[in-house]
């Protein structure tokens, strides 16, 4: 896939207002880890995350996802109307139906011609989103779309602390630990065919993608059970990860995808300036830098203070790292992309 018409005009964010730390989250273990004889501070050695936010209780995702879109638009300087597609990528949505999407595209006051929808794909739906509308924009059928997201992840990590002290096992709790990485915030990308009146923006040129969906059992998030017919209460939601599974499978599907992204960019390795990641941890990033061949001080990461946000993660990391000016004009810029099912998603970026 290769593109020369799409720019990405601007990314808003919203950073969700509770701050938890990894210490926390163990003091309400520590019936678990005293059944287990586990040391404290094994959450953050294991993992790298120091803290990550969460909403507050009962916070309406589409309130924050469209409070991103909001700072999107200003930043770019574009009013609504001018939005002909809006999608929702997250994983966490308001409600079956209708698309959250569509409560976002209210709020906005979007045209009443824009494509209006909801897409779904894991940790990687923003990135599949940005590919939606960078595929209008490039057969020229739409100037401007939005790509936005909110993911929240209290009500899952508090589901799965409860199931770890009722089970006290060193599977449950393995099994769980990546779910206590999950953070929450919300973004919001526009993305344009560069008529609009703003100084040069970066250009998206290729992209690549690879799948390994024999391992879609290895993290699962749904209901705990199948609903019957007379179900009078709410099913609990239920979240388990193979990690040391993901992490191999994973690995080798990004060096597959890997291989793809450097001749659709037409780089070599070398020609990479920095690396935005999908943010799981430490050992997930060093691994896959690693086999990547590409030297850590080439990323830019912010899990030790956000943890995972899922479809969140790589866009809100792209713009705090363009925030704090680590990418300058000129940079080649990789967004490197994974996600449960297994799909893997790597675009490149000239900034």
């Amino acid at each position: 896939m290769r593109y020369t018409k799409v720019r990405l005009e601007a990314i808003g964010y919203e950073l969700a207002p509770v701050v938890v730390t990894s210490s926390e989250l163990e003091d309400r273990l520590a019936p678990l880890y005293e059944s287990l004889h586990l040391p404290s501070g094994q959450l953050e050695a294991l993992t790298g995350i120091v803290e990550r936010r969460w909403w507050e209780p009962d916070f309406p995702i589409s309130e924050g996802a469209a409070a991103a879109a909001q700072s999107a638009l200003e930043a770019a300087g574009m009013p609504a109307r001018s939005i002909e597609t809006l999608i929702y990528a997250g994983v966490c949505r308001e409600t079956f139906e209708p698309a959250t999407a569509c409560h976002v595209a209210a709020h906005l006051g979007v045209h009443p011609g824009a494509a209006v929808y909801d897409l779904s794909n894991a940790c990687l739906g923003v990135m599949n989103g940005i590919l939606d509308v960078a595929n209008r924009i490039e057969l020229g059928q739409i100037r401007a779309g939005m790509i936005v997201s909110a993911e929240t992840a209290r009500e899952i990590v508090n589901v799965t602390i409860d199931r770890m002290l009722s089970e006290r096992s060193m599977e449950s709790f393995t099994k769980g630990l990546a779910t206590l990485t999950g953070g929450s915030g919300a973004i919001a990308v526009i993305l344009t065919d560069g008529s609009f009146e703003r100084t040069e923006r970066p250009r998206l040129l290729a992209g690549a993608t690879q799948t390994a969906p024999e391992h879609h059992r290895l993290c699962r998030w749904g209901l705990d059970q199948a609903p019957t017919l007379h179900q009078e209460r709410a099913l609990p939601q239920d979240m388990r990860t193979d990690s040391v599974l993901v992490m191999k499978h994973g690995v080798e599907l990004a060096r597959r995808t890997f291989k793809g992204f450097l001749e659709e960019s037409q780089w070599s390795r070398e020609d990479i300036d920095h690396v935005i990641c999908h943010q799981v941890g430490s050992a997930h990033q060093q691994t896959v830098l690693r086999a990547l061949g590409i030297s850590e001080d080439k990323d830019f990461s912010t899990y030790p203070s956000l943890g995972n946000i899922g479809t969140v993660s790589l866009p809100i990391t792209a713009a705090i790292a363009e925030e704090r000016d680590v990418l300058s004009s000129g940079d080649k810029v990789g967004f490197l992309g994974i996600g449960s099912g297994l799909n893997c998603l790597m675009q490149a970026w000239a900034w």
